[in-house]
C-alpha cells in the first residue's frame, strides 16, 4: 500500500464533502490514501447553522498554528533550499501540468502549506534525535512473544481481513507509477515488443490496472499475484479484468522450491519474466523470507530482466508513530489490523539484492545492517540444522542439480535512491515526514528486449544539478 497524491485547490463550494469512514485498526493509514478537503463552510457558534465562508479586504497576514502530526511536534521544521524558482502567479515554477513528482523543491520564502506535497525534503537535526527516542520508547515495549508467532506464523490470514473489510475503491490507482518507473510506459506502446511483468503482491489491482488502462501492446501480458485470496477475487472482479492482458493468481514470494508449482507463479515458467514489479510488498515479509524471495524473483526473470521496486525507508513517518505494543524487531513492526511492515536502510537493501556473496550466499561486503545481520545469523543457524558436508570441502554454486537455488543471487543494482518528501495536510495544518526507497535491480544478461528503466529520482537529481550550474 502507498501514497497517492492529488492537486487540490481553494476553490469554494457548498458541496458536501464526507469524510471517508475507516475502522479503529485502518486509521493508520487514512493520511495516505485519502487526502482531506480544505474546508468549504464555517459554523456560527450561536445557530449552529452553516454559511459559506466570507472575505474581507483586509485578510490577516498572521499565519494559522501548526498541528503535530500523528505523535510528531509541529515545531520540527523543514530545510530550505536558497531561493531560485519563480513563484509569480504568471511564472510559477513550483507548479506543473500535468503535476510532476520530484521537481519541487522548498525554498524560502515559500509557504509550505501551499502545496499538498514537497520533494527531497530533509529535517533539522534534533528531528533524528526525536525518531531515534520514538524507537528507543517502541523497542521498550515491544510485541508480547506469543502474539509475535501469532503474526508471523500466518501473515496471509490478517491479509485476506484486510481485503475483506477494504474493497477495491477504498485505494487510490496507483497512476505515479509510470512516472516513477519511466519503463512502464514504453512497455504499453504499440510498437513495444511482447513483454511479461509479474506483479508480487498486487493487492487490489491499482497498478495493474492503470498499467492496462493505457495499453496499446497487444503482447503485454500482467501476471498479478498475491499471497491473499481475497485481493485475488478483488481483482478477478474488476470490470476491467480481460484474461487476455492480466491473470491474477494466489502466490507467496516466499514460497519454497519444493511447494507447488515448485515455488513459481501459476502459469509463470522459469526465466519468463521482463519485468517484476515490487511496491510495498517486501516490507510485508520477515526478514528470514527476504533469501527465499530474491532467489525466486531470480529465477522467474530473463537474463536481462529487471525488478522496480518502491518500500518503506527507516525514519517514515508510519515507522516514528508506532507505540507500544507494535516494535517485533528492529525496523518491523505490526500494525492495528494484523498486517506487518518493515522500514529499510538504503545500504541494507543494495545489500539483500545486490551484495558480493560468500560461497554459502552469506553477504560478505558493503555496510551491514542489523537487518543484514539478522538474515546472515538466520542462514547461519539453518546451515547448523541442516547438517551435511563441511562447507570447506565442497565449492558451493548458485544452482543444484536439480535447478533449486542454492546461495542467493546478487542482482545489479542499477538505480537506488532514497524518496524523502513532505506531505501537508492544508486543512489540520499537518507536516508530514516520509520516506520511501525506489530502486532498479536487474539480473545480469540480455535476453530481455526490454529496455532497463530509468528512476525518476535519478532524472530529478540531475535536474537539481543542472539548477545549481545556472545558479553559479
Amino acid at each position: 500500500m502507498d501514497t497517492t497524491f492529488s492537486q487540490t485547490d481553494n476553490s469554494v463550494t457548498q458541496k458536501a464533502h464526507p469524510r471517508q469512514q475507516l475502522s479503529k485498526s485502518m486509521e493508520h493509514i487514512r493520511y495516505a490514501v485519502t487526502v482531506d478537503p480544505i474546508p468549504h463552510s464555517v459554523q456560527s457558534p450561536a445557530s449552529g447553522a452553516t454559511s459559506p465562508p466570507t472575505s474581507t479586504s483586509t485578510p490577516s497576514t498572521e499565519p494559522l498554528p501548526e498541528s503535530d502530526a500523528y505523535g510528531v511536534p509541529a515545531s520540527f521544521a523543514p530545510i530550505r533550499n536558497p531561493s531560485a524558482r519563480s513563484h509569480s502567479p504568471s511564472n510559477n515554477q513550483k507548479r506543473t501540468d500535468p503535476f510532476a513528482f520530484g521537481s519541487r523543491y522548498l525554498e524560502e520564502g515559500d509557504d509550505i502549506f501551499e502545496f499538498n506535497a514537497w520533494d527531497h525534503v530533509t529535517v533539522d537535526p534534533s528531528y533524528n534525535a526525536f525518531i531515534e527516542q520514538q524507537y528507543e520508547k517502541q523497542r521498550a515495549e515491544p510485541v508480547s512473544e506469543k502474539d509475535r508467532e501469532r503474526y508471523n506464523a500466518q501473515p496471509e490470514k490478517f491479509w485476506n481481513l484486510f481485503y475483506k473489510n477494504n474493497r477495491a475503491n477504498f485505494f487510490k490507482n496507483r497512476k505515479w507509477l509510470a512516472q516513477e518507473f519511466p519503463i512502464l510506459d514504453q512497455v504499453t506502446k504499440e510498437d513495444s515488443p511482447p513483454a511479461k511483468i509479474l506483479e508480487v503482491g498486487a493487492g487490489a489491482g491499482n497498478s495493474a490496472f492503470p498499467i492496462l488502462a493505457k495499453n496499446k501492446n497487444a503482447g503485454l501480458k500482467i501476471h498479478a499475484c498475491d499471497f491473499s485470496k481475497k485481493a485475488v477475487e478483488v481483482i478477478r472482479a474488476n470490470e476491467a479484468y480481460d484474461e487476455r492482458f492480466i491473470q491474477a493468481d494466489v502466490w507467496d514470494v516466499a514460497a519454497s522450491p519444493d511447494s507447488e508449482n515448485a515455488g513459481l507463479p501459476p502459469g509463470v515458467e522459469e526465466g519468463s519474466v521482463d519485468v517484476v514489479l515490487m511496491i510495498f510488498i517486501f516490507s510485508a515479509l520477515s526478514p528470514k523470507q527476504w533469501d527465499q524471495a530474491v532467489k525466486n524473483i531470480w529465477r522467474v526473470l530473463k537474463p536481462g530482466g529487471q525488478v522496480l521496486f518502491r518500500d518503506y525507508g527507516r525514519g517514515d513517518l508510519a515507522q516514528v508513530r508506532f507505540k507500544k505494543g507494535r516494535w517485533m524487531a528492529e525496523n518491523f513492526y505490526v500494525r492495528g489490523d494484523g498486517t506487518r511492515v518493515y522500514f529499510f536502510e538504503k545500504e541494507e537493501l543494495e545489500n539483500i539484492w545486490g551484495g558480493e556473496r560468500d560461497k554459502h550466499g552469506r553477504i560478505i561486503t558493503g555496510k551491514k545492517s542489523e537487518g543484514d545481520a539478522l538474515l546472515e545469523d538466520k542462514l547461519g543457524k539453518l546451515e547448523l540444522q541442516d547438517g551435511g558436508d563441511d562447507p570447506d570441502d565442497q565449492e558451493a554454486t548458485n544452482a543444484t542439480e536439480d535447478g533449486k537455488l542454492d546461495a542467493t543471487p546478487s542482482f545489479e543494482v542499477v538505480h537506488m535512491g532514497v524518496d524523502r518528501r513532505m506531505l501537508v495536510n492544508r486543512q489540520r495544518r499537518l507536516k508530514m515526514y516520509r520516506c520511501w526507497m525506489q530502486a532498479v535491480f536487474r539480473k545480469a544478461g540480455d535476453q530481455s528486449e526490454i529496455a532497463t528503466s530509468t528512476l525518476r529520482e535519478d532524472k530529478a537529481v540531475e535536474e537539481k544539478a543542472e539548477w545549481g550550474e545556472k545558479l553559479d
